[in-house]
């Protein structure tokens, strides 16, 4: 499994990172599987660099707010509109309920039927795991404003836990046990975000990740361009030293051999 970090950051798309998206990359089948992982505002640029759009064989919305899921929009014109004709395969997109609602809504003077001429819609479960060709999708409920989900995301043996928007809760330790890599939220400061129920600091990230039991390596992500990444690193290191902080185009590799980043 090979895990590409397309954007990063919180709330809005930075000077040096598009907002949330990240590519999984599994071989199998005698081919790749592309399976997307929120395409927040600004990320469909960046993520070019990665793979065609076209290749897409799933993308999971983690929930409906612009930093996750505003460049769906830029997706459907590349899919749609392209001079070589409009692509003939329906991309799935699994998401919170509404979605295929509110992304019409979003693009406004969109034709009739919506994005589906483009995408297939599916509604996500807690704990219903959805499979694309080799990979394992497991959507958890997470705690957020909005109806949210982290997703666990399985392939040959590998790992990853994604945690989407989310403050402590439960479902945090199934999400994240025994998992090769962690990316998790730390949107949110000590001692500067008072508010509970919106998202993780570093140091609530850490030690889900500690009391979730197996974790092999911890990401930062999800800061906006306002935090200073250094002390969200420093508020995580006392719960779980060497804690690192995700970088634009950097490149996970997951499974046989130890986990490895390429920036």
């Amino acid at each position: 499994m090979k895990v590409t970090v397309v954007g990063c950051s919180g709330s809005f798309a930075g000077p040096t990172s598009a907002a949330s998206c990240y590519l999984v990359t599994v071989e199998g089948d005698g081919r790749s599987w592309n399976v997307l992982l929120d395409l927040g505002s600004g990320a469909l640029g960046p993520l070019q660099r990665h793979v065609d759009p076209t290749d897409l064989d799933a993308v999971f919305l983690s929930h409906l707010h612009p930093d996750h899921c505003a460049d769906l929009c830029g997706l459907y014109v590349v899919n749609h509109y392209a001079p070589e004709g409009a692509s003939m395969r329906r991309i799935p997109v699994y998401g919170p309920r509404d979605t295929a609602t509110r992304l019409s809504l979003m693009y406004h003077g969109i034709e009739d039927g919506g994005m589906d001429k483009v995408f297939s819609f599916g509604r996500l479960e807690d704990r219903v795991a959805v499979e694309v060709g080799p990979v394992t999708v497991i959507p958890y409920a997470v705690r957020h404003p909005v109806e949210a989900f982290g997703f666990r995301v399985e392939a040959d043996g590998a790992v990853l836990a994604y945690t989407g928007d989310t403050d402590t809760c439960d479902n945090l330790g199934p999400l994240m046990a025994g998992a090769d890599l962690v990316l998790a939220d730390s949107a949110f400061v000590d001692g500067r975000d008072d508010f509970r129920g919106i998202h993780l600091t570093g140091s609530r990230a850490a030690r889900a990740a500690v009391e979730a039991g197996g974790v092999k390596r911890l990401v930062l992500t999800h800061m906006p361009a306002w935090n200073d990444r250094d002390v969200c690193r420093a508020q995580a290191e006392p719960f779980w030293p060497g804690v690192e902080v995700a970088e634009p185009d950097g490149v996970y590799h997951l499974g046989a051999r130890p986990v490895a980043v390429d920036v």
